[in-house]
């Protein structure tokens, strides 16, 4: 035998380069799974010492994209909220509490998704791009046969696979956007009342201004205040544009509103409210009405009230008396 030659009964299998390997070295290599459970590539990853190929059993997946809860047992729900559904696997020993902090969660993402991998177990909601933001557990009303209890786990309150969990409540952005601020509000009352029309402009009161101030109407004083004089203020205008005075019966506690057909004699007592309004144009005279019901239906308007006497009046037939 020469170097070349091999020994009697050996047969020749080969002759490769030295480091090389050997024929389904490779794809035996390739037939082992990564990252379950051990290193890749280790026998206790993918098969036996024997050569038995080993399959570790399945971990349950959570649609939402989580990790599974290795060891504890899941159920599917249903979570309806605002129009959208999620469809989630969540450990059935949790709480009620642990469970809106899931659905906080799942409504609170800050813009639409990014794209998910093509896996059946994953699943988005139907309008993923409407849950803006989140809901927060102190703002959620959560249902399955009633109110869900926070303290108690959804095995307790016997929660089934396929259950449908409903959500109600408003997200803060929400619930912010329909409660206007108080000054807000009470600068748009007084923006509406800026807009109303001034009384001396609306047509009942304009066909009686219209006739012109009376020519026996008592002198105006402009910025000044002054009581109320000893005898009775005439030569005004009632609604009707008939000729009217009133006189104070301070002793009888009584207001005397005359015309040339009657007087009515009113207890000051009965007198609702005083309201009056300068005359545009005729700032030292006011147009004053006192209410004798219980409604702006029952009011008696004066016109041409000199502007002098504005306050006295009020302040006498609303209770402030004058002291003479």
């Amino acid at each position: 035998a020469g170097r070349g030659s091999l020994p009697p009964g050996r047969r020749f299998l080969s002759a490769r380069p030295a480091g090389a390997e050997e024929p389904g070295m490779e794809a035996g290599a390739q037939e082992l799974p990564l990252g379950c459970g051990g290193e890749g590539g280790s026998p206790a990853a993918g098969r036996s010492p024997g050569g038995e190929e080993r399959r570790d059993p399945p971990e349950a997946s959570v649609s939402n994209g989580g990790d599974a809860e290795g060891g504890k047992e899941l159920v599917e729900l249903k979570v309806i909220w605002n129009k959208n559904k999620y469809d989630v696997k969540f450990c059935l020993d949790s709480t009620g509490a642990e469970l809106k902090q899931k659905i906080h969660s799942l409504t609170g993402l800050s813009g639409p998704p990014p794209p998910l991998p093509p896996l059946p177990a994953l699943r988005r909601p139907r309008n993923p791009c409407a849950c803006l933001v989140g809901l927060p557990p102190a703002m959620q009303k959560v249902m399955f046969k009633g109110l869900l209890p926070e303290e108690k786990t959804l095995r307790e309150i016997k929660v089934t696979n396929g259950a449908k969990i409903m959500v109600v409540g408003s997200t803060i952005n929400d619930v912010l956007a329909v409660n206007t601020p108080k000054e807000a509000a009470q600068q748009e009352v007084k923006a509406e009342e800026n807009k109303k029309e001034p009384l001396c402009r609306q047509k009942q009161h304009r066909k009686v201004l219209d006739k012109g101030k009376p020519d026996d109407v008592m002198p105006s004083v402009k910025g000044v205040q002054e009581r109320l004089p000893t005898v009775p203020l005439s030569g005004m205008y009632n609604k009707s544009g008939g000729k009217v005075r009133l006189t104070f019966k301070l002793e009888q506690d009584q207001l005397w509103i005359g015309t040339k057909e009657r007087t009515e004699k009113l207890p000051m007592g009965s007198i609702k409210n005083v309201v009056s309004e300068p005359i545009e144009g005729h700032e030292d005279y006011h147009m004053m009405a006192f209410q004798l019901g219980p409604t702006e239906a029952s009011y008696y308007w004066v016109y041409w009230v000199p502007t002098q006497y504005v306050d006295a009046i009020k302040d006498t037939v609303l209770g402030k008396w004058q002291y003479f």
